[in-house]
């Protein structure tokens, strides 16, 4: 014998609701096939502006580009428990893929138009956990030294409250698209 479990008021989900997230993105290919034709930073600043759709990575992670200029990018993401590991705090990936997003816009923003960018190494130094109810996180990446064939640059994550919550290096190879 099967027991159907009472139904619940309109308008409400159980206790036990699976929750949910619908993930969508634009094509990201018109925006790849302009890139070799712009500045890194223009590029930046044409995303920013919303002119071009963003990378799909953008969605999955809830996180956005709100500002860039010359050796600088910030980046904002709002974690939730969609992020979560199995101990219950957002996920290093999730900080590290933010810090890697910004790292590699600083350097972008440094760049002349058909050059291109990828991380070669990237360390990350977490000092304190992130919950969903951290708040928004703000990334900031910042080159320390551009180059024509590797690039470095650092980041630093921070929380609602101002509080550090990682820091980075990375370096960047630089290399004609």
């Amino acid at each position: 014998m099967t027991m159907t479990p009472p139904s619940e008021p309109e308008g409400t989900e159980p206790a036990d609701a699976a929750r949910r997230r619908v993930i969508e993105w634009e094509d990201p290919a018109p925006g790849f096939a302009v890139m070799p034709t712009m500045s890194g930073l223009d590029y930046l600043r044409t995303l920013i502006r919303g002119e071009l759709p963003p990378p799909p990575i953008m969605a999955h992670l809830n996180m956005a580009l709100v500002d860039a200029d010359v050796g600088t990018a910030v980046f904002v993401c709002e974690p939730d428990e969609s992020h979560y590991n199995p101990i219950g705090t957002v996920h290093g990936g999730v900080v590290c893929t933010l810090l890697d997003s910004a790292l590699g816009c600083a350097v972008q923003s440094t760049l002349a138009q058909g050059q291109g960018y990828t991380s070669i190494e990237i360390k990350v130094n977490y000092l304190r956990p992130v919950f969903a109810g951290t708040g928004p996180l703000t990334c900031v990446g910042t080159v320390t030294k551009p180059g024509n064939r590797v690039a470095f640059a650092d980041g630093v994550v921070t929380d609602a409250s101002g509080k550090a919550v990682a820091t980075a290096t990375g370096s960047l190879l630089v290399f004609p698209i």
